[in-house]
This record gives C-alpha cells, sequence and structure tokens, in this order.
C-alpha cells in the first residue's frame, strides 16, 4: 500500500471511458465544439487489466466510470461486465442522463445500482444554453425510470452567476420530492477557467452564498459523511440530504483519496497538478513486469497531490473524468 507523509492513499478510481461527449457545457468547452474519442483510446479489455492491477498495486476499493460521456462509448457494456467481477466494494458511474433510457438495461444488467447524473437546471431554454446540447425531457424521463429501476440517484449542479443560480431551489425541491440528493459543485479553475480569471470570478458562487440561498427556504444541519468525501453533507429534517462540493470556499485536499486513469492511459493524481503518468504500455505487460512499475508511478501519482488546497489546473476535465 502507497501512503504519503499526511496518511493520504489512493481508493477511489475514476476511469475516463471516453472524452467524447454529446454536451459541450459553457464550463467544460470555452468555444462550444463538442469533445470526440482520442485516436489512441484504450480498449475496453486494456482499462479492465489496468483496473485489476491498480486494485492490487494501490489497493483501490471503489470505482467510478466517467467520461467525457461514457454512455456514448461503445465500450461501455464490456468494460462494465469486466470490472464487475474484480470484487470491488462499489461501481458507479457518472452521465449527463441523455442516453440513460436507452442504456438503463445495460447498466441494471451489470448490476450498476448508483448513478450521479449532472443537470444544472430544470428550464429548458436555460438546459440548451448551458449544455449546448441535448434535450432536457429526454434526460428528466431516463431520471424516473432509473428511480423506478431502483438505482440510487445523485445529482450534479454547477451553479453559475447569471445563468443558473435561479434554478437553486427548484432543483432542490425536484431532488427533496423523488429521494434524490443534490450535490452542488463550487465552480472549478479547469481548463480555460484557470486561464481566465475574470470569467471564473464573474461565474463563481461559493458555499456560504449557496447556503445562505437554501436557508431561505429549508431549516438545515450538518450530517456525517466519509473523511475522504469531497463533499460536506447536510440534512433537511423530514425532507432529505444535499451536498456541497465546495472546492474553493472548504478544500478538501489534505484528505482526497481520488485516483484518474484517463481514456488514453495516463494517470492523474490531482486535478490541480499538470503532471501525468503513462500507464498504457505497462496494461499490455503480464503481471510480474507491470506492478513493480506501476507502483514507481503510482508514487509519483500520490506525490503530485496538493498539500492543502486546489489551485486550478490547465487539464480539461472532460479529458480525465469528472
Amino acid at each position: 500500500m502507497i501512503v504519503d507523509r499526511q496518511g493520504r492513499r489512493f481508493r477511489n478510481l475514476r476511469i475516463s471511458l471516453t472524452a467524447a461527449c454529446n454536451y459541450a457545457c459553457t464550463y467544460c468547452v470555452p468555444d462550444g465544439k463538442r469533445l470526440v474519442a482520442a485516436q489512441d483510446e484504450l480498449s475496453a479489455e486494456a482499462l479492465v487489466r489496468g483496473v485489476a492491477y491498480l486494485i492490487e498495486a494501490a489497493g483501490i476499493e471503489q470505482l467510478r466510470i466517467t467520461g467525457g460521456e461514457p454512455l456514448v462509448s461503445p465500450k461501455l457494456e464490456a468494460l462494465l461486465h469486466g470490472v464487475s467481477t474484480l470484487g470491488l466494494r462499489d461501481i458507479s458511474l457518472t452521465t449527463n442522463g441523455q442516453l440513460l433510457t436507452k442504456k438503463l438495461p445495460v447498466l441494471l444488467n451489470a448490476g450498476i445500482r448508483r448513478l450521479n447524473v449532472s443537470l444544472d437546471t430544470l428550464d429548458a431554454t436555460a438546459f440548451r444554453r448551458i449544455a449546448r446540447g441535448g434535450d432536457l425531457a429526454t434526460v428528466l424521463d431516463g431520471l424516473e425510470q432509473a428511480r423506478a429501476a431502483g438505482i440510487k440517484i445523485k445529482l450534479n449542479m454547477v451553479p453559475l452567476r447569471g445563468q443558473n443560480i435561479d434554478q437553486v431551489l427548484p432543483l432542490l425541491d425536484y431532488c427533496l420530492e423523488r429521494g434524490f440528493e443534490l450535490r452542488f459543485i463550487e465552480l472549478m479553475r479547469m481548463g480555460h477557467l484557470a486561464r481566465d480569471g475574470n470569467s471564473f470570478q464573474q461565474q463563481f458562487i461559493s458555499m456560504p452564498a449557496l447556503l445562505e440561498l437554501i436557508g431561505e427556504r429549508y431549516e438545515y444541519q450538518q450530517a456525517d459523511a466519509p473523511l475522504d468525501a469531497t463533499a460536506l453533507r447536510y440534512e433537511i429534517p423530514g425532507h432529505g440530504h444535499f451536498g456541497v462540493i465546495a472546492n474553493e470556499s472548504v478544500p478538501f485536499c489534505r484528505t482526497c483519496s481520488r485516483l484518474r486513469l484517463s481514456s488514453t492511459g495516463w494517470l492523474h493524481g490531482c486535478l490541480s497538478s499538470s503532471n501525468r503518468h503513462y500507464v498504457g504500455d505497462l496494461l499490455e505487460k503480464p503481471r510480474h513486469q507491470a506492478l513493480p512499475a506501476l507502483q514507481g508511478l503510482l508514487m509519483k501519482a500520490l506525490g503530485d497531490k496538493q498539500e492543502v488546497a486546489f489551485s486550478g489546473g490547465v487539464t480539461v476535465m472532460k479529458i480525465i473524468g469528472g
């Protein structure tokens, strides 16, 4: 097991199945162009092998499949089948929900029982303006079908000043009524927002501002959360829970246990570091050759983590997984 001087280790792995996405969200890509799959993306078999090696080399316990948008990838079913045999404590998936109705049988057959769905507004016009793709009604239908199938759902919302701040309470009401848990994600200094501080500041909404707004309608109290959780969790007695991933307001770097594997075979130990470590070639080697080299790269990746707080990263989030 690899542990740093702050006692951090890698427990949670996030795999970007593909960089391709059917959205071009304003806070992710600046020019409105949808990202496409890289020519050198790893096969599903190589990614499964990577997960198996990382379980052994780093002690990975939980896996989240991300993108881009994982439901657009033709590798989805093969990857799900492969990782479901590895004995992980939990496997979940993050999606924008646009293809959820179509892919729900695949997810259920693979044993997926937990989804994070990105949804920034319940207003159809604002949805088109922010996502620059997709259809709100299709996403909402997918959410209802997933709920009826017994899948546990968290919604991820990125509040943006001047774009969807009026949707904070409607989305919270929507989630509380359906037993979903809403996660507000503070805007992150990633990609173009790391380079354009003015744009970031113009759109950023802090956790205190969010809590003040929520407090106008609901009484809430802080609830328990795992030590390495990224979200501060709150309970609205008699209604349900919500969370805030307060990357700027209350940094969680000191307890971060996340490791990311890109669709092209790069390990990222920290979103706030431009360092990355190529493991694609190791995934073609037998276990006894791959593991020693992989452990060396994992030590470097763990060393990339910030000591205290996120300071920004120029890498586009969709390339390395959310």
